[in-house]
């Protein structure tokens, strides 16, 4: 058991390289306009790893809890892309495979997915479960959007 968490352990030390790789490779101009803020345009997959790691990272990020048998979480995931490329640099959305990582999705009480929730400052601040569309995700975002 042992050498599966060296190498889970491993794992994970690779996928947060290249993600600070990816955020580092972000455009100079949107450096510039944010000293502290991270441009990432994609989606991150989150695992029960690194899910309390980047909640603290990121000012605000917003979680789509979702499995690939689920049609309606199918639905979403464009939308989500459309909207982590639209909102870079403001939120980070991050992705949550509920089958991979139950004790993420079992400490968040989360039965029912598609369920989406908003961090703020590392602390739940808002969600809601089923599918949305993108002026329905949005709406929910904006509230938290100039609060940083």
């Amino acid at each position: 058991m042992q050498n599966w968490d060296d190498d889970l352990n491993e794992i994970m030390a690779r996928k947060m390289k290249d993600l600070a790789i990816q955020s580092s490779t972000s455009s100079s101009a949107d450096t510039a306009n944010s000293s502290n803020k991270v441009h990432i345009a994609t989606p991150i997959t989150l695992t029960d790893s690194n899910f309390a790691q980047a909640i603290d990272r990121y000012p605000l990020i917003v979680v789509d809890y979702w499995a690939p048998w689920c049609g309606p979480c199918r639905m979403v995931s464009p939308v989500i892309e459309q909207l982590a490329n639209e909102l870079g640099g403001k939120v980070v959305f991050g992705k949550l495979n509920v089958d991979e990582n139950p004790v993420t999705s079992n400490a968040f009480g989360i039965q029912s997915i598609p369920t989406m929730a908003i961090f703020k400052n590392g602390k739940a601040v808002d969600g809601f479960v089923g599918a949305a569309s993108k002026s329905q995700i949005l709406s929910k975002i904006s509230t938290y959007l100039g609060e940083q």
